[in-house]
């Protein structure tokens, strides 16, 4: 009788190198880690990197960007078109030496007196996938900034992400405590897309947002301006949209700065309306600067305000110099005109 031990799933396996436990795994993301040990998977195997991508369901991308890391990092190289191990990428007289990710010196060299310094643009040029790693490796505060925004944003943060991140960090200035608040904010209004976290942490830089205080002191007026402008929609009757930076502006000095309420806001839009056919915002903004002036702050104030305005047109007799526009345009002058 012959005997066999049951491997099960164990009869088939595949080798991991050592480096990439040792050197790569806090440092490489989930689709940077998913890429690799596919590729391990079918090594000897001819693929693309839309096959990969069809497989994990990733996008292209994302896959070209993980091979690209791995053969930054000299685990891999690419022969005639193969990804391969980089020892078999050239004969052994000519192989590249492997280049793992360099590792913090303890001190810092002294420049050289020959090199300047680089003049930073006003849009910074984001950084390889070799510079991040290196980063994340040097700073724990970095290689948490990445962990934590791929919870905040509810999904893998691609290399590009990771680069926009270090550069909102190193080149915008911003501490990973403000840029995690800021990603927070930008997910709290459904505009979590990396074009506006750029534009938004261009805006933090150039007001010194630099502190956690600062920050919370931004989000609160963020917040008021928001509610601000969705009392201005219910009292207009605006369909639900972001705002334009004018109508912003104008929303958070009537509710917050002069402290008007959504009666008297949609008196001031009535007005608007009736006086020139369509919402004007500015028109509202004259309406509602006056009541502010003389101190209006009731709707019966403002109705009153407006019998009165009107008592005194009727009273007031007109000067040859001096004309009621409204009271032009409504008389019958027109058609006396046009009877002639």
């Amino acid at each position: 009788m012959r005997y066999s031990i049951n491997l099960g799933e164990w009869n088939s396996i595949f080798a991991v190198p050592c480096s990439v436990v040792d050197k790569h795994l806090k440092l490489a993301g989930s689709v940077q880690l998913k890429v690799l040990l596919w590729e391990l998977r079918h090594a000897g195997e001819n693929f693309e990197a839309a096959d990969i991508a069809k497989t994990l369901c990733i996008d292209k991308a994302d896959v070209a960007d993980a091979m690209l890391y791995w053969r930054q990092t000299g685990l891999f190289a690419e022969k005639d078109g193969e990804f391969v191990p980089a020892e078999k990428a050239a004969p052994p007289d000519t192989a590249a030496t492997v280049k793992d990710i360099p590792t913090p010196a303890p001190e810092k060299p002294e420049p050289s007196p020959a090199e300047k310094p680089h003049k930073l643009l006003s849009r910074p040029q984001k950084a390889d996938n070799a510079f991040v790693a290196k980063r994340m490796g040097e700073s724990t505060e970095i290689a948490c900034l990445m962990q934590e925004a791929e919870q905040i944003l509810g999904r893998l943060i691609s290399n590009g992400d990771s680069a926009m991140l270090l550069m909102l960090h190193d080149d915008f200035g911003l501490p990973a405590d403000v840029i995690i608040m800021l990603l927070q904010y930008v997910v709290s209004i459904g505009k979590a897309n990396t074009r506006y976290i750029e534009k938004v942490a261009m805006n933090w830089a150039d007001e010194e947002i630099f502190t956690h205080e600062k920050a919370e002191e931004k989000l609160r007026r963020l917040d008021e301006n928001q509610k601000a402008w969705r009392i201005v929609e219910q009292a207009a009757g605006i369909p639900h949209r972001s705002p334009s930076t004018k109508e912003q502006a104008f929303a958070a000095v009537w509710i917050t700065q002069w402290k008007f309420d959504l009666p008297l806001i949609h008196e001031a839009y009535e007005r608007s309306v009736d006086n020139t056919g369509k919402l004007s915002i500015s028109y509202m903004n004259k309406i509602l600067e006056r009541w502010n002036r003389e101190g209006i702050s009731t709707l019966e104030q403002a109705q009153k305000d407006k019998e009165e305005r009107a008592a005194a047109r009727k009273s007031t007799k007109p000067q040859k110099t001096s004309y009621d526009i409204e009271e032009y345009e409504r008389s019958s002058v027109f058609d006396n005109f046009n009877r002639k």
